[in-house]
């Protein structure tokens, strides 16, 4: 993954919109990884939560997208607790699924589901998955 950083792109519109959406200083973070050990949905990531927090401080929002991190959080607010800078991630994470639902893009299909899945999956889990995924 090539990066290019500059204080425009550090700067960007899209950092300060994640800040003031989450309501956090993301600079704060300085990439101690207390998040990444306690996350219980890391398994399912590709990338580690706070190499996400790292791409938002480097205002790469075209690379977050291409990753499933932000998708398979939880919100449940382990990274939190965790943080040593009270940085609360899952804020942030919520804060990035924002700004890319804002586009109407749809991350799941309902169609597309099979249907042993829909039958085991408790009625609420497929709701939140809904209102999480689609536009």
């Amino acid at each position: 993954m090539k990066l290019t950083i500059s204080r425009s792109i550090v700067q960007s519109d899209f950092v300060k919109k994640v800040q003031e959406i989450s309501g956090q200083n993301i600079l704060a973070c300085y990439q101690c990884g207390k998040c990444s050990a306690g996350c219980p949905s890391v398994e399912e990531m590709d990338i580690l939560p706070s190499q996400i927090i790292r791409l938002v401080q480097l205002g790469q929002e075209e690379q977050l997208e291409a990753f499933k991190t932000m998708w398979v959080c939880a919100s449940c607010n382990t990274c939190a607790v965790r943080c040593p800078r009270g940085v609360d991630l899952a804020k942030i994470m919520e804060a990035v699924r924002l700004l890319v639902l804002r586009r109407n893009e749809n991350h799941i299909e309902p169609s597309k589901l099979p249907q042993e899945l829909i039958e085991e999956m408790p009625p609420i889990a497929l709701i939140s998955n809904f209102r999480k995924f689609t536009a």
